[in-house]
């Protein structure tokens, strides 16, 4: 299983540059960066509480790219991966509690949580697409894992 999360990162890796070139191609539309800070946000804030760490600090919502996302993103691959590549199956199927940011308390297993990180990815992928298409770009990187997968 710790193969199969580690090619997902890579095809994460590969699916956040596709789009962050196509966001900086069309100057940066607002709602579309503002997407992908979140996503961005999202997966640092998940790798914190995989961790059990303080998440406290992430915002989840930034306004702005307040870090070039071409380092975050690097930076969130590479935290992964070495995450990943400390666990064995029995850290994967490890429950962990955390808060979500209203305060609720829950409790998932480790390899749920990696499974959200990944297809939260995909779903904000697609709304910025969207905000892409509607800021004029014509046509959207190819992004599907399929793609990734033929290189």
């Amino acid at each position: 299983m710790k193969d199969y999360f580690l090619r997902m990162f890579g095809y994460d890796l590969y699916a956040n540059n596709q789009l962050l070139t196509a966001i900086r191609a069309s100057n940066n539309p607002e709602k579309a960066v503002q997407l992908m800070g979140h996503l961005l946000a999202a997966q640092q804030r998940w790798l914190r509480r995989c961790k059990n760490e303080s998440d406290a600090d992430v915002i989840i919502f930034p306004k702005t790219e307040i870090t070039p996302f071409e380092k975050v993103i690097a930076q969130n691959n590479s935290e992964w991966v070495a995450f990943l590549n400390d666990l064995d199956d029995a850290g994967l199927n490890k429950t962990i509690t955390y808060q979500t940011s209203v305060g609720s308390p829950f409790t998932n297993t480790v390899a749920e949580c990696i499974t959200q990180v990944v297809n939260h990815g995909t779903h904000h992928r697609a709304q910025i697409g969207q905000h892409l298409k509607a800021a004029g770009l014509a046509t959207l990187p190819q992004t599907d894992f399929i793609f990734y997968i033929r290189q």
